[in-house]
Formats: C-alpha cells, sequence, structure tokens
C-alpha cells in the first residue's frame, strides 16, 4: 500500500526537484500525483514501499534543515550587504502598483463599512 511521504501544495520547484533527487540516490521508490488541470487534486509525493517511510523522512527532514541554514546564510549576507529585501524599496522599485494597491484597499473598506457609517442615529 502507499503512503504520503511529502505534500508539493506551495512547495518551491526547485525544492521538489531536490527531493525527488534526493530519494532517488538513496533507491528509494515513489511517485507523484499532481493537482490536475483545476487543482482539485492532491500534489504529493507517495512512497510504494512503506518500509522506507522512516528513512525517506529523515532524509527529508535533514534536507529541510540544510535547506532552511542556506536561506538563513543568504539572508544574513543580504542584510550585512543593505540588499535585504524591504517595503520602503518595494515602494521604490514600483511606486504606481504600491499606490494602486492602497487604494484598492481603501476603495474594498470603504464598501465593507459604509451600510455601517451610514446607520441612522
Amino acid at each position: 500500500m502507499s503512503i504520503m511521504l511529502f505534500k508539493l501544495r506551495n512547495v518551491a520547484e526547485d525544492e521538489a526537484d531536490e527531493i525527488r533527487v534526493l530519494l532517488a540516490e538513496h533507491e528509494i521508490e515513489f511517485y507523484e500525483t499532481s493537482n490536475g488541470r483545476w487543482g482539485l487534486g492532491f500534489a504529493a509525493i507517495w512512497l510504494t514501499d512503506t518500509l522506507k517511510l522512516e528513512e525517506a523522512k529523515a532524509l527529508i527532514a535533514t534536507y529541510q534543515k540544510q535547506r532552511l541554514q542556506c536561506a538563513r546564510e543568504a539572508y544574513a549576507l543580504l542584510c550585512l550587504e543593505g540588499n535585504q529585501p524591504t517595503l520602503l524599496k518595494a515602494i521604490k522599485a514600483k511606486p504606481l502598483q504600491v499606490i494602486l494597491a492602497f487604494l484598492a484597499v481603501i476603495v474594498v473598506a470603504m464598501f465593507f463599512l459604509a451600510p455601517f457609517v451610514m446607520l441612522p442615529s
């Protein structure tokens, strides 16, 4: 019987590829299911051999710890260089987009709050 090992929803493609390679390198048989055409399916990596479940989970846990450490180091390097993403930098990069998003939020808030503001006293 197959068992689900790793959910692929909201997983970066490079991370999914690296996990596939990791499992293949350790000769762990698996198959994948996708979301399907309309995104209603269950995208995941499944094991065909349940006896290797603990080994596969340990491999993925180790891989994710390494990936987290690399991401933290990359972010720390960006911070040291002063290149980390900030709100001010996003506004400077795309001011029109930020202004339009802000205006959209105000318009939506006005529509939702208008019935309460206009209640008779």
